[in-house]
């Protein structure tokens, strides 16, 4: 496949004029190598020093050189569209000419730091070595100077080969064609996002211009050419033999476009002419005639003579398509039938290639012809249906709550609780008893633990009387116990011990609280002060006649320093102390007795 062409990356190549390439060059030698030598330094590192000038100024020259023979394309190796379009714009031969004289100026500077190299070993002082050095610089930059003309050209041929369309020549191409002013421009600006200038007179486009499309999901490109006059193809200038190297070489579908109104200045039988003069080539591409500005005049509103032109154009099976750019009529019938006969073109070419056969084998599209009026469904096995009916009868969806509001309007009512409740009640159900634990053990503590009810509970709740409460109004009261219905004995001394010890533990603080009999507790740092007297004349302090001494507080008692501690005898790892687990921590021991462990609270 080939590659898409763009020539925008020739912007990199900057300062082909002979002066600026100089002075960079030199500015860069200056800037990157060393610029202190001395004449006691020993001879050799004088040379080297000047040698290496020498040798930086060549390989600055040889790369920026190098480079430019490189970017620049080579007609030779380029698409013939391409290669013929620059000769048609640049002069082939004038351009393989600038650039071989580019090489050879690379080649002679090359040459002349490798003479004044082998010169600059025999140097034997300092000022022998610099006139060496200065006489290889201005040597290599005389050589660049001869080719300002060179250089000069191919800045020109730079800037506008970086300005060129991108045009694919192996893509899908629409190609439109035909005299100056009949409309080309204004049917791109429609069928593309181009914006090609349009004005009222002959030769607005003076290069080519391409615009891109989508159609049966295909990537499109619409070239627009220059107009062409009907006259021989020697006396065409540069504008109009860029639309005949478009024409020449781009695997496109060609559309003639023919100005019915005769607005542009040439009457039918001129476009014609000029028709039937570039026939050659349109040999073996697509072919359709747009008429266009029928807005203006009709073939129907044409005279005879000009009538039997489009119907001779009919009879020799090419498509004539009235059109208008101003008002739209038939310009998406013309883009329809355009692609379509290219789509067919590409491929009727790919079936008559080489490579038809390697790709035919790989794939194969059999059509069997009907045999009889029978009908033969396809087979479907029984457990096949089954599951598909299985999957075709929906699931009972889960209600939501916007479901209900709609289902009930201003019946209903929001309660977050009971639904929490009846959607994880059957997950808490069998850890009830755990969950009744884990309320005690955290009310010890001051806490309250969040447990699910019991789902029975306020059915229970309420055949006992008003007096007790569910579990759902005491959530958030700190220590209170929640009774649920899977209590049993066990579990009733449990709670009635657990309040117990929380009564226990609240008088013990209360307590603690009376015995201290303390005032609030001072920082070591605030010294106490006391007055020494008590002779009050004025209202202020500072205006005071009694004096604030402050008292001197405890020395500080020196305690005896800790003495080194005697190694220990053995060295094997003591025990910790036994924790009872998680699950039973903070509960009684069995084994204990109950009446002794609540004499013991009580004490």
């Amino acid at each position: 496949m080939l590659p898409v062409y763009s020539f925008h990356w020739l912007n990199s190549l900057s300062a082909l004029l002979f002066q600026d390439f100089i002075d960079i060059t030199l500015s860069k030698t200056q800037r990157k190598t060393p610029t202190v030598v001395h004449k006691h330094y020993q001879i050799h590192r004088i040379r080297q020093f000047y040698m290496r000038k020498v040798k930086f100024t060549q390989q600055s020259y040889h790369d920026r050189l190098s480079q430019i023979l490189t970017d620049f394309p080579k007609l030779d190796d380029i698409h013939p569209f391409y290669a013929d379009l620059m000769n048609v714009l640049y002069d082939k031969d004038h351009y393989k000419l600038a650039l071989g004289q580019i090489n050879i100026a690379k080649n002679l500077i090359d040459n002349v730091a490798k003479d004044y190299v082998r010169l600059m070993k025999y140097g034997d002082s300092l000022y022998r070595c610099k006139q060496l050095k200065r006489a290889a610089l201005g040597r290599m930059c005389t050589i660049l100077k001869r080719q300002k003309s060179s250089l000069e050209y191919l800045e020109q041929v730079r800037q506008h080969l970086s300005r060129l369309p991108s045009i694919d020549p192996s893509t899908r191409t629409l190609l439109l064609c035909g005299y100056p002013n009949v409309g080309k421009s204004s049917f791109i600006n429609k069928v593309t996002r181009a914006d090609v200038d349009v004005q009222p007179y002959a030769f607005t486009t003076k290069s080519l211009f391409v615009g891109h499309m989508d159609y049966r999901y295909l990537r499109w490109q619409v070239v627009d050419t220059p107009g062409i006059l009907d006259h021989p193809l020697e006396e065409r200038n540069t504008i109009e033999m860029q639309a005949i190297t478009a024409l020449a070489h781009l695997r496109s579908a060609v559309l003639y476009v023919m100005d019915l109104s005769e607005q542009c200045g040439h009457t039918l039988d001129q476009q014609v002419e000029l028709f039937n003069n570039i026939r050659p080539l349109f040999a073996n591409k697509p072919l359709l005639i747009v008429a266009n500005k029928c807005d203006v005049k009709k073939i129907s509103e044409l005279t005879e003579e000009n009538q039997k032109i489009f119907s001779d154009l009919i009879s020799e099976g090419i498509p004539v398509i009235e059109s208008s750019t101003l008002t739209e009529e038939g310009v998406m019938h013309v883009k329809t039938e355009a692609c379509d006969r290219l789509l067919a073109h590409r491929v009727d070419t790919k079936m008559k290639g080489k490579k038809v056969h390697d790709v035919l084998n790989r794939l194969h599209l059999a059509m069997p012809n009907k045999r009889d009026e029978r009908e033969r469904p396809p087979f479907i096995p029984e457990g096949a249906l089954q599951r598909k009916r299985a999957m075709e009868v929906d699931q009972p969806k889960r209600k939501t709550e916007r479901d209900l509001e709609v289902e009930m309007g201003d019946d209903y009512v929001l309660d977050l609780q009971s639904k929490i409740f009846s959607s994880y009640c059957h997950f808490y159900k069998p850890w009830q008893h755990f969950i009744n634990i884990l309320i005690i053990s955290t009310s010890q503590c001051g806490h309250t633990a969040f447990a699910l009810p019991d789902p029975v509970r306020p059915r229970k709740l309420s055949r006992e009387g008003p007096g007790r409460t569910w579990m759902g109004d005491r959530l958030g009261t700190p220590g209170s116990l929640v009774k649920t219905a899977f209590e049993d004995e066990e579990m009733q001394e449990i709670r009635v011990l657990a309040k117990q010890i929380k009564d226990k533990k609240q008088m013990l603080i209360v307590e603690s609280k009376e015995k201290d009999k303390h005032g609030p507790r001072m920082p070591r740092t605030a010294t106490k002060v006391r007055h020494v007297s008590l002779i009050i004349t004025f209202l202020f302090v500072f205006q005071s006649h009694y004096a604030l001494q402050a008292r001197r507080s405890r020395s500080l008692v020196r305690k005896r320093k800790r003495e080194a501690s005697a190694p220990p005898t053995s060295r094997t790892r003591s025990q910790s102390a036994s924790r009872p687990p998680r699950d039973k921590s903070g509960l009684r021991d069995p084994k204990v007795p109950l009446t002794a462990v609540i004499h013991k609270i009580l004490l």
